[in-house]
């Protein structure tokens, strides 16, 4: 494997620079056909009955398998005639919420009967002896010629691209044989990649249960293995410090108030203007300030609901698994205030800190209590009512127990975060990396005849 440095040509990718001398730069009409789907998601009863390869399919995979678990829904006999899968298509998203994420591809390895390419895609043929499907989907996805799609994407809130932008995009193109070399090498290659992030998410989860067993072990049992214990009565809690006492939540909070939801605009605000919450600004005990949406000039801000340092925030409405997040506020920029899918806890302050009130409320058996009382009628979207929270149990140590408990998961949840931090940033740069090997592997910048030989 080495980098390609004689016998090259300008190549009609302006911003490619140069390209092996044997390779050809081709519109993509010229080796491949295109056809942008007409199969929606909607069921009629005189259709044939198909599964549709949906966006999230392609967007979250880099293969198109039969194992996937596609959608049901119908089709006519022409649509099943168009876009049936079959081995070597390559498909590709036409639309998206954002401009960066128009042309992400997939490759169809094999027929897939009775499965079809669905709306907001476009399927991608290769003509016979032309172009190789596993490479094609390959150059999708390099810098440069990808970057042809997200220039000549259209829209403000969704974004989309059409077939003569398609058709007319530009593609490098070695001979046949070395195309399946590329596309060999690149399977090897991105594949210990892949395995390298993996293990890198795996410790990230890791660091996460350990946080979690942290909390939990600290605002159950305490700090001091010594301290003695007692039996609460509650099963799901086991034996506590006999000094703590197991309260309803309605005992400590001194006020329960929710939020305000104008129309807002879905844009950040300026460093002057006033801003709305996003539920997700409440994530995990952490606050997130900058999850918002500006508020328009034209509407009076409700200043009552202003979001300020020490604040206990909690989500009212969200997917089971988020509902009841809570947060503590540290600090905030100005001028931020309250949905009404949050709820802002005032407690009394004599008998339970905010922050400790919010390690609770994330630990296992506060979660336990919060998703056994989500209402909702939707599988996805789920609510907590006032009279719910009044009503959590909640194990309250005296206070200067609480301060230190705080203190101590604050120093472990601030050493853990950069640990995470820290593998975050090498899963980025493995990312990077991939990226510049698939570009420089379709491009010509790196000849892999060698290294597949």
């Amino acid at each position: 494997m080495t980098y390609r440095s004689p016998e090259v040509k300008p190549c009609e990718i302006q911003w490619l620079g140069t390209m092996p001398s044997h390779w050809s730069c081709r519109r993509l009409k010229h080796i491949a056909s295109v056809a942008l789907s007409s199969v929606d998601k909607k069921s009629h009863e005189q259709e044939e009955a198909v599964r549709l390869c949906n966006y999230v399919d392609v967007y979250y995979h880099e293969r198109i398998t039969s194992e996937l678990d596609f959608m049901q829904a119908t089709a006519t006999p022409d649509e099943v005639r168009r876009f049936t899968l079959r081995s070597g298509d390559v498909l590709i998203t036409k639309d998206s919420e954002a401009w960066d994420d128009i042309a992400v591809p997939a490759y169809v390895p094999a027929d897939i009967e009775g499965v079809l390419c669905g709306y907001h895609l476009a399927q991608v043929r290769p003509l016979n002896g032309l172009v190789d499907g596993e490479y094609l989907s390959r150059a999708f996805a390099a810098r440069g010629i990808n970057d042809q799609f997200r220039i000549a994407a259209n829209g403000i809130t969704r974004f989309g691209i059409g077939k003569h932008w398609i058709d007319n995009s530009l593609f490098l193109l070695p001979p046949v044989d070395e195309q399946r070399a590329i596309a060999a090498f690149l399977d090897r290659e991105t594949a210990r990649v892949d395995a390298l992030i993996e293990k890198k998410r795996r410790q990230i989860e890791l660091l996460h249960e350990k946080r979690a067993a942290l909390i939990s072990h600290a605002v159950t049992k305490g700090l001091d293995p010594t301290a003695p214990m007692k039996d609460p009565g509650i099963d799901w809690l086991g034996r506590i410090p006999r000094s703590w006492r197991v309260l309803q939540f309605r005992r400590v909070i001194g006020a329960l108030e929710q939020g305000w939801s104008p129309v807002a605009e879905d844009r950040e605000a300026e460093a002057e203007e006033w801003a709305v919450l996003k539920i997700s600004a409440v994530a995990q005990g952490c606050f997130r300030p900058s999850e918002h949406k500006a508020l328009p000039p034209s509407l009076e801000p409700e200043m009552r609901y202003e979001v300020r340092p020490g604040d206990l925030l909690l989500t009212r409405s969200n997917t089971p698994e988020k509902v009841g997040d809570a947060c503590y506020v540290r600090e905030t920029r100005h001028r931020l205030l309250m949905s009404d899918l949050i709820y802002r806890i005032h407690l009394d302050q004599r008998t339970c800190l905010h922050p400790y009130a919010c390690y609770w409320l994330i630990s296992r058996p506060g979660r336990a209590a919060i998703e056994a009382d989500a209402r909702g009628t939707s599988g996805s979207m789920v609510k907590i009512a006032q009279r719910h929270i009044r009503a959590w149990p909640f194990l309250v140590p005296p206070v200067e127990e609480q301060s230190a408990i705080v203190r101590y998961l604050d120093r472990e949840m601030s050493r853990l975060g950069v640990i995470a931090g820290k593998i975050e940033t090498s899963i980025d740069r493995l990312r990077e990396y991939r990226t510049a090997l698939i570009s420089a592997a379709v491009t010509g910048k790196l000849d892999v005849r060698e290294a597949i030989a």
